[in-house]
């Protein structure tokens, strides 16, 4: 199986705009403005559900609701994915909830671990800084090593017969490590706000 690798640019071109990809944009719309304005996550959800300007997907309402029933499981892994001196708060706000959603994904729907992971990455090219679509790459092939080492053998057998095809993107080959600085704090980069963005269906 040959590993995605990033273009020398560092970005990865977003294959299609598919119903699933508008989605994914949305959720992260929400968890976004939801983190920018100190406001609930649950209060904006209903805020653009009932707004339906534009309507909101199901899957959309999935990733939020899912991402908020397992907070502290999936930022556990998430935490557990960084390189030292790394936390949540010191990732900017665009590429951690990039990562909260794919990880989400990973554990609790049916996306391919590599569908999950260029998604993210995808998004990050389009929405963040130049240095994030690799930061997040390789922080994401990190949290699907932790979710392996967390997974019973049996479950981690019987994961491998049903998606043998759907290995991790590889940090190490295909990613700078998540340590670096030009990884993407809020300090050092600021990141755009998507939510203005009236394309985000």
């Amino acid at each position: 199986m040959t590993e995605p690798v990033l273009p020398p640019h560092g970005r990865v071109a977003n294959r299609d705009n598919s119903p699933r990809t508008k989605a994914r944009k949305r959720a992260l719309d929400i968890l976004f403005e939801s983190e920018l304005r100190e406001r609930s996550t649950v209060e904006t959800l209903a805020d653009r559900v009932a707004l339906a300007e534009p309507p909101v997907r199901p899957f959309t309402i999935d990733l939020v609701e899912g991402y908020l029933d397992h907070a502290d499981a999936i930022d556990g892994v998430l935490a557990d994915s960084l390189a030292d001196g790394w936390t949540l708060m010191r990732m900017n706000r665009i590429d951690r909830n990039l990562a909260r959603i794919a990880i989400y994904e990973l554990l609790h729907t049916d996306t391919p671990q590599r569908v999950a992971i260029a998604e993210a990455v995808d998004l990050a090219a389009e929405l963040s800084t130049d240095d994030s679509p690799a930061f997040v790459n390789a922080v994401l092939a990190r949290a699907t090593d932790v979710l392996r080492r967390r997974t019973p053998a049996s479950d981690a057998d019987e994961a491998a017969e049903a998606g043998a095809d759907d290995a991790p993107v590889s940090a190490g080959e295909s990613a700078p490590s998540a340590s670096s600085p030009s990884g993407g704090s809020d300090a050092s980069h600021p990141a755009p706000d998507p939510t203005g963005d009236p394309a985000q269906g």
